[in-house]
């Protein structure tokens, strides 16, 4: 099978396709045909081995490979089909379509066939979606959920999202507003309307005006791309506000009870894909390229999925 293997750590350039064996599903796994690959802003950082929190860097780089990775094959999330299903694997059947996050340091999505225990995070996909549009929902909407959740969002709070533009930021704006929040999205201009259309009640142009020098103040300040500290949100934030951001606020936690909750939202319409570029799979190369310059609307998509 076709896979992409990362040689080393470094810039885009160490992604490599190459042929490997097809994997056999053990006893409690399913054997999934992808069709899918998210690539997000995760993928870049274990690609170039840029942990977001710098105090992991020795422990990441003793369990992950010091000079390259131990585990070649990365990527985490995909959707794709259930070929065959392991002699103690009951949950699935095959031919059942599917998105899923590879397991914890074992990653795997970057190629044509995983196998994964039937119990890990791994769900049907919304009926309503395609694969592309399945696997751009659970990066960003489990990691928005999981920090809104955090500062206990609720109906009638002001909401400040920082990058209201990409994967995390778009999922936290559609969340606030089912949630009844009232929602002020931060993005650049060209981003605007994007950010307007998934439902930002307010729109801020960060290259027109500092969120420092707003008169507003805010419940919630969210932070989704990692750009802003409490010291900043703090100018801006409601006696008893909370902040929370991505990068400094702990690692976003979910399981299988997330992601079907991320079907359920999906199929009612309430988080909707927004995808900015599809890739072939052999264009990784590309794909990492793009989201690495830091400016992608939305998700960026690698397909193997033949039309």
């Amino acid at each position: 099978m076709k896979a992409i293997f990362t040689t080393r750590y470094g810039e885009p350039g160490v992604l490599k396709l190459v042929e490997v064996d097809k994997p056999t599903p053990k006893k409690n796994e399913v054997l999934i045909h992808i069709k899918t690959i998210a690539v997000t802003s995760g993928d870049c950082r274990m690609r170039a081995f840029n942990p977001p929190y710098w105090y992991f860097s020795i422990p990441m780089r003793l369990m992950l490979g010091i000079f390259k990775p131990r585990k070649p094959i990365q990527g985490l999330w995909l959707s794709g089909v259930i070929e065959k299903i392991g002699e103690n694997a009951n949950k699935f059947k095959t031919g059942q379509q599917i998105y899923a996050r590879t397991l914890d340091l074992k990653f795997g999505a970057n190629a044509e066939f995983i196998c994964l225990p039937e119990n890990c995070i791994l769900g049907l996909k919304p009926t309503n979606l395609s694969f592309e549009e399945s696997v751009s929902i659970p990066f960003g909407g489990m990691t928005a959920l999981h920090f809104l959740k955090k500062v206990n969002i609720k109906k009638g709070d002001k909401v400040l999202i920082y990058g209201a533009s990409g994967s995390v930021g778009i999922a936290a704006v559609q969340l606030g507003k089912y949630y009844g929040a009232e929602i002020h999205g931060v993005c650049s201009t060209g981003n605007i309307d994007l950010v307007r259309y998934n439902g930002a009640d307010y729109v801020i142009n960060y290259k027109e005006k500092n969120i420092t020098d707003l008169s507003e103040k805010f419940d919630i300040v969210f932070d989704a791309v990692g750009k802003i500290n409490k010291s900043i949100a703090k100018k801006i934030l409601k006696e008893g506000g909370r902040f929370v951001s991505v990068y400094s606020s702990g690692h976003a936690q979910g399981g299988s009870k997330e992601l079907d909750y991320m079907t359920e939202l999906a199929e009612k319409g309430i988080l909707k894909p927004v995808i900015d570029k599809i890739y072939p799979f052999e264009q990784i190369v590309d794909a990492h390229k793009y989201v690495d310059a830091g400016h992608k609307k939305g998700n960026v998509v690698l397909t193997l999925n033949e039309k």
